[in-house]
């Protein structure tokens, strides 16, 4: 059965995906029509989006410092890395659920201590559809792309978007 979301070949009767893990028990088992998903959307790895750099700070980085980058760059998040390894995604989400309203010395507090831990992350090979899955299914709006080395870079929703507008038939 063909994953309609990453494109993925699996054997029939798997209950997910063995690429992306989506789940295939509810899926018809009538052949998709053609033209339903671009086959540009299932096989764009992303590097052809091309991907922006990604911002990145330190652990100790204080939270004021780190927003105070966010806007100066107009990023909607900052990769959080140590020792050359990603530790930890500072999004406006977090910045929403986890710094506004609460008690903390912005100036003082290190981004470590409200950054979401060990995000999920893509290769510049996944394909857009996989990428679009991952956002999808985790409610994420940036993801970083890691590649050996490589500066990290990450894709976003509004990058997706862009893409598939600029590649609209």
């Amino acid at each position: 059965m063909t994953c309609p979301d990453c494109g993925h070949d699996n054997i029939d009767g798997v209950d997910a995906c063995d690429h992306c893990g989506q789940d295939l028990r509810s899926i018809d088992v009538l052949p998709r029509r053609k033209g339903t998903m671009p086959r540009q959307v299932l096989e764009t790895p992303l590097r052809e989006l091309i991907p922006l750099p990604a911002l990145t700070v330190a652990p100790t980085d204080s939270i004021s410092k780190v927003i105070a980058l966010m806007q100066q760059n107009g990023h909607g998040s900052a990769l959080v890395m140590e020792d050359g390894r990603l530790i930890g995604i500072f999004t406006e989400r977090d910045v929403l659920n986890r710094v506004a309203g609460r008690r903390l010395d912005v100036d003082r507090v290190p981004v470590s201590r409200v950054m979401t831990r060990d995000p999920k992350t893509l290769r510049d090979d996944d394909t857009l559809a996989f990428a679009m899955h991952r956002m999808a299914v985790g409610s994420f709006r940036h993801i970083p792309i890691l590649r050996e080395g490589q500066p990290p870079r990450f894709v976003s929703v509004r990058g997706v978007l862009r893409f598939l507008h600029e590649h609209a038939r």
